[in-house]
């Protein structure tokens, strides 16, 4: 690091204490970050210790297809997922439906990372032709909101065959099977394998090719539609990412899930500060004790759909501890004591992502197997409620249903001999 560059990273730390807005010091400290990142070497990656990781070497997999992989999205999880994937040493390309972005992609043809991963990263490319992209890509991830599921999968149908691999980054409940339905639909019989997982990182775009990565998940799990697709699966999911374990079924995968539980009770409790455009931490000023209360009855009853599908969840102040690292005192200390979690601000509207996937395509299906199982879910179900009456959008008709994923007739012990199957 030259003396000049040096200076211009000690004066952009230095001025953190003159900037008076919570948006504006995450701006600075990401172009901090980025100052940092243009100072390496291009070859040079730094996985911070904080982060809890490591980083896959994949060139000397003995399954090279490993290497070539594909990404649909260019938002904030696609730059954090491409960063990891070309640190690993996959060959990485993108697929947007905008020339764009593409152009500027192709133009570029890197992505600076910052903070957990730090480094410049190579891309192969972006696409616009999915036949094109779909030939040189055998793993594909897409990183997507949930809600695309349906187009992605009806853009790519002509041209995945068994040869590839669909990897859902953000599945929330049942993409895995949302995406196989579209295929089918769309005549093909030729099936990849299809399995879905979380997404790892929390990130954010902080300029043109720049993301910064405040905090990857360290653990969590992964299923297809039925388990013995998930078996198929898992050598490829467990290459790229070392801490990931199989759910037992569909529904616990589902059920493990952070934000499914919280982002619509702690977005509703706050609705009016959100309404009105003010800026708050989400996770560490939206929540008190008694917002936490109404999470933990929610939880009980995640505990008691999971239970009657087979399956067991961990205690979710300990999922975050596996998530991140925090304090596991309870629920309320572990959500206030995550790291990364002091820089997640509050959504900028009501029309987010949190109604539309968190409610949509996990809490709507969760209280249909609920209803299946002859259980009830009262805190759950007011939460959609609510959530309807403040978008103005009747999820319940249209959100990923069972009936939508064509599990609509099976009951209970038929819906566990299927996703057990």
């Amino acid at each position: 690091m030259g003396d000049d560059s040096a200076y211009a990273v000690s004066q952009k730390i230095r001025s953190l204490s003159d900037v008076s807005t919570l948006e504006a010091r995450l701006a600075t400290i990401a172009d901090t970050q980025r100052l940092i990142a243009e100072l390496l070497n291009t070859r040079t990656t730094c996985v911070s210790p904080a982060a809890g990781i490591a980083i896959p070497e994949l060139r000397a997999h003995p399954d090279k297809s490993i290497l070539s992989t594909g990404i649909i999205g260019t938002g904030n999880s696609a730059h954090a997922l491409a960063s990891y994937l070309s640190a690993a040493g996959c060959s990485v390309r993108m697929f947007t439906r905008s020339p764009i972005k593409a152009d500027h992609i192709n133009a570029v043809r890197h992505i600076y990372s910052e903070d957990r991963i730090l480094g410049r990263f190579e891309l192969a490319g972006a696409y616009t032709d999915a036949g094109a992209f779909a030939d040189k890509c055998r793993n594909i991830f897409v990183a997507t909101v949930a809600t695309a599921y349906r187009d992605v999968a009806e853009t790519l149908a002509p041209y995945l065959n068994s040869s590839h691999t669909i990897i859902l980054f953000s599945g929330k409940f049942g993409g895995a099977r949302e995406f196989q339905m579209k295929l089918q639909e769309k005549g093909l019989t030729d099936l990849p394998k299809i399995v879905e997982t979380d997404s790892l990182f929390a990130c954010r775009i902080v300029a043109d090719s720049r993301v910064w990565i405040r905090g990857i998940k360290r653990w969590t799990l992964f299923s297809s539609v039925t388990k013995s697709e998930t078996e198929a699966c898992a050598p490829i999911i467990n290459a790229y990412f070392l801490g990931l374990t199989p759910a037992t079924n569909l529904v616990q995968r589902g059920l493990t899930d952070f934000g499914a539980l919280a982002h619509a009770p702690i977005a509703l409790t706050n609705m009016h500060s959100i309404d009105r455009g003010e800026e708050f931490l989400f996770y560490y000023q939206g929540v008190t004790p008694r917002t936490v209360a109404v999470l933990e009855q929610m939880e009980a009853e995640f505990r008691t759909i999971a239970q009657a599908y087979g399956c067991e969840l961990i205690p979710m102040k300990d999922l975050l501890d596996r998530y991140y690292g925090c304090d596991t005192t309870d629920l309320y200390t572990a959500m206030t004591s995550v790291p990364n979690y002091r820089h997640s601000l509050s959504p900028k509207t009501l029309n987010h992502r949190f109604f539309y996937e968190d409610v949509a395509c996990s809490l709507v299906p969760f209280e249909q197997l609920a209803r299946i199982a002859g259980k009830e879910t009262p805190v759950l179900s007011s939460m959609i409620s609510l959530a309807t009456c403040v978008v103005g959008e009747d999820f319940r008709k249209t959100g990923r249903t069972l009936e939508s994923l064509k599990l609509g007739d099976f009951d209970q012990s038929e819906m566990v001999r299927f996703l057990n199957s």
